[in-house]
């Protein structure tokens, strides 16, 4: 597979809100293509409205860096090689976890993008939504 199609996302964003559920936390989930550019956008009821953008760049975060926004805590903290960069790109780095890349043929054709909760929660949330691209990838024999 070498392009994330809308369907693909749809059902990434259907497993996501079913973790979310799980969890009671009401989210905002994103997905991205390999441009950063959005695919599928969804917002469960009561998500915080703040969670709308930080999913979104959450998403393009992993994308642009091509790594899980959870890796940039560390580098990014005062003193460290990309301390300021959430400075960068008019805000939209994002230094939590919660956006993950997504890869197929040992490439990134896009990016999820979780958040409403803790970022423990919101990690869970995106993974599982990585969980089901990485299904559908071996279903499709990619």
């Amino acid at each position: 597979m070498s392009r994330l199609t809308l369907d693909i996302a749809k059902a990434m964003i259907e497993h996501a809100e079913h973790e979310a559920h799980q969890i009671g936390v009401p989210m905002v989930i994103s997905v991205v293509d390999e441009g950063g550019n959005l695919v599928a956008f969804h917002r469960m009821d009561d998500a915080l409205l703040v969670s709308i953008d930080i999913a979104q760049n959450k998403a393009w975060t992993s994308v642009a860096l091509k790594m899980p926004t959870a890796n940039l805590a560390e580098a990014s903290a005062p003193g460290a090689e990309l301390y300021g960069i959430n400075t960068t790109n008019n805000g939209r780095v994002i230094l939590f976890g919660g956006g993950i890349p997504l890869c197929s043929e040992n490439r990134i054709i896009g990016a999820v993008g979780v958040s409403g909760g803790s970022v423990e929660q919101d990690v869970r949330v995106a993974e599982a939504a990585v969980k089901s691209f990485e299904t559908m990838m071996v279903d499709a024999g990619a």
